[in-house]
């Protein structure tokens, strides 16, 4: 299925697809119902009007239509594309799975559809299929720099480190100005517990660029040190990118519960709602999601822009803060919360003990903290930074520190935080009250 010369709609929709990346989506629409008239089962017609009515907001519109163009040429590889990648970006994985696999296996030497099939793989968190891709990708573009790329993360995140590696080392030696593999390389050797064997690519990194925050911490890492926390500029980048499925990926894929039991907890606490609220790394709003409207103020905080708008969309929070917990605490008033929580949040936050009696202040008389962490191993130190790239921490540890800032009950419960590679991730909730 593909335009030519004398093509009698070439023009309509070549006219259709320049006025829908222009955002001119009234023009588009007439555009295409001209080019329905003249040609009623034209499969690139329902196409181009999937992508019109998703830029509308019209995502089922959207389905309609695409999936009217895929009816129409069932085997026709940019209307399955275009079809598995919208049932991806609305969370429908199985499907967009099943559907992106049926047209790379139809147009298997199609680079376009190779990196679109990339990217729902990507999406569905379904890296064994990415990785299958990435090797036929290579098959393709023999020494391609992106798939390579690409490829070595993705092993590096499937414990895979030895090919990982050997794929990172190749690429430095090749590129060695590159940024994108010299960073790829210096985390794959964190990953693989293998820190101190990048120090020579964050000293590059840092010779590159001497004032960046996260090659500095970087650098810290390949010399054996433990920074006080992931820098604001790292974490707000990494859940950017994770903001548009990150709901779907922690509640259905990594079976994340904790928002939804804090919030029963505090509602059982305060019935009447009468509460100001302050989550600290608030994310894409699960708690709020799970409290509902309060008869108070519910404050977001969080480092990454993106998950903030995703937050937005509940309706449920008054304000946001785009900073990370630490200054935001240091700024808040006294007094000013009955509740606090910041849920697997210290696992980037890292250090507590100056965040803890912060809390202690901004809390008001009875107030109550609720905080999630990862576990450390209680004969070690008292926050230490896994190969993950996530911090633990000691329960004495919190235990003395929620005590000395003077919190008069201090509950501590261990708990599944989630689930990760189908194992479950032990952790433990810290809930400290201060006294009336």
């Amino acid at each position: 299925m593909s335009a030519t010369a004398t093509d009698p709609n070439l023009q309509h929709l070549t006219q259709a697809r320049e006025q829908i990346a222009q955002g001119d989506l009234k023009n588009a629409a007439l555009t295409l119902n001209k080019a329905n008239a003249q040609w009623p089962q034209d499969p690139r017609v329902f196409m181009l009007g999937g992508l019109l009515a998703e830029k509308a907001g019209n995502v089922q519109g959207a389905f309609e239509a695409l999936r009217k163009s895929v009816s129409l040429a069932p085997e026709w590889g940019p209307g399955l594309l275009e079809l598995a990648l919208l049932l991806a970006r609305q969370n429908q994985f199985p499907e967009a799975i099943e559907t992106a696999e049926k047209v790379a296996a139809l147009e298997p030497k199609n680079l376009q559809v190779l990196a679109g099939v990339i990217d729902i793989a990507h999406r569905a968190v379904h890296l064994e299929m990415a990785v299958r891709h990435l090797r036929r990708g290579l098959r393709l573009v023999h020494g391609d720099i992106t798939l390579r790329r690409l490829l070595a993360s993705d092993l590096s995140d499937l414990g895979q480190h030895s090919e990982s590696l050997e794929i990172w080392d190749e690429l430095v030696k090749e590129y060695p100005t590159d940024l994108e593999s010299l960073v790829g390389r210096v985390k794959a050797y964190i990953a693989a517990g293998q820190p101190v064997c990048a120090k020579d690519s964050a000293t590059t990194l840092l010779e590159m660029a001497p004032n960046d925050r996260t090659y500095q911490y970087y650098s810290k890492l390949t010399r054996g040190e433990t920074p006080d926390q992931q820098p604001v500029e790292l974490t707000s980048k990494i859940f950017d990118n994770l903001a548009e499925f990150y709901d779907w990926r922690m509640v259905r894929g990594l079976k994340y519960q904790l928002p939804k039991q804090v919030s029963q907890l505090i509602l059982e606490r305060h019935p009447d709602r009468k509460i100001n609220v302050l989550d600290l790394g608030c994310g894409t709003g699960l708690l709020g999601v799970f409290l509902g409207r309060l008869d108070g103020a519910l404050m977001g905080v969080d480092p990454s822009r993106k998950m903030i708008e995703q937050a937005a969309r509940h309706n449920v929070y008054d304000r946001f803060h785009t900073v990370n917990l630490h200054d935001a605490l240091r700024e808040t008033p006294d007094k000013l919360y009955q509740v606090i929580t910041a849920l697997d949040v210290f696992i980037y936050a890292g250090d507590v003990k100056h965040a803890i009696p912060n809390m202690y202040r901004v809390l008001t008389p009875g107030g109550m903290m609720v905080l999630s962490f990862e576990t450390a191993a209680e004969q070690g130190a008292d926050m230490v930074l896994q190969p993950n790239g996530r911090y633990a921490h000691k329960r004495s540890h919190l235990q003395a520190l929620c005590q000395s800032a003077g919190f008069t009950s201090v509950e501590i419960e261990n708990v599944v935080l989630r689930e990760e590679n189908r194992q479950p991730v032990d952790g433990f909730t810290v809930v400290a009250y201060k006294a009336v």
